[in-house]
């Protein structure tokens, strides 16, 4: 797992460097650091649709996934529960940053193809990849929600060694159109993300995150079909 704790520990570090930052900068400028992130969540959320889209085998898949995604989420309530319990850090502006972070950091090819081809073939590439792009963008939330986006990283640990762990099951499943479908749910969902940040629109992204399973089972179905 020697590119999953590379990951792991840049985004502390990327975290630490943030806030020490914050510190640095005035309170006039911190809006102007929500707005920065928060469009560049929508633009990466939106590279991603577009990349994805003329990919995708089944085109309407998205949408579906994302009607039964978001009613899943909201019977379970995952933004209430998510946000009690980044509301103990006091921060009431957290829960948006920390929710943009782990999307960010988790949902992306990088991210999950990594941990199998480090597990299956000893090659890191995918994982120092993104351990770099996720060194630098963990800087800058952290400079804007400061050293609480380092939980992002707990997570980014669990899902890439849940993924290294069970990397020989999972290979045959994750085709080149599975994860276009499951790359233009997290578009969306990162895009969302962005809203919300920049007081656009609060979609309470993390009830829509049972969305990203939708592919995994449709893809799942049809290969016994």
């Amino acid at each position: 797992m020697f590119g999953t704790i590379v990951n792991t520990v840049l985004i502390i570090l990327g975290t630490l460097i943030g806030t020490v930052l914050k510190k640095g900068i005035k309170e006039e400028y911190q809006a102007t650091l929500f707005n920065a992130m928060g469009f560049a969540a929508v633009a990466l959320g939106a590279n991603a649709v577009v990349q994805n889209m003329p990919k995708s085998a089944y085109p309407v898949l998205f949408i579906v996934s994302l009607a039964i995604g978001s009613f899943v989420g909201a019977a379970l309530n995952l933004a209430g529960r998510f946000n009690r319990i980044v509301g103990r850090f006091g921060n009431s502006n957290l829960n948006k940053g920390l929710s943009t972070a782990i999307l960010l950091f988790c949902i992306g090819t990088l991210s999950i193809l990594g941990p199998i081809e480090s597990a299956l073939h000893n090659n890191h590439t995918y994982l120092l990849t993104n351990a770099t792009l996720d060194f630098v963008t963990s800087i800058a939330l952290a400079a804007t929600y400061g050293i609480g986006i380092m939980f992002s990283a707990v997570v980014l640990f669990f899902w890439q060694g849940g993924i290294y762990l069970l990397a020989g099951y999972l290979e045959p499943f994750l085709t080149e159109g599975l994860m276009a479908e499951v790359s233009i749910v997290g578009g969306v969902l990162i895009f969302a993300s962005g809203l919300s940040i920049l007081g656009i629109k609060d979609s309470k992204t993390l009830n829509m995150l049972p969305a990203l399973l939708v592919p995994v089972v449709w893809y799942i179905i049809i290969s016994f079909l």
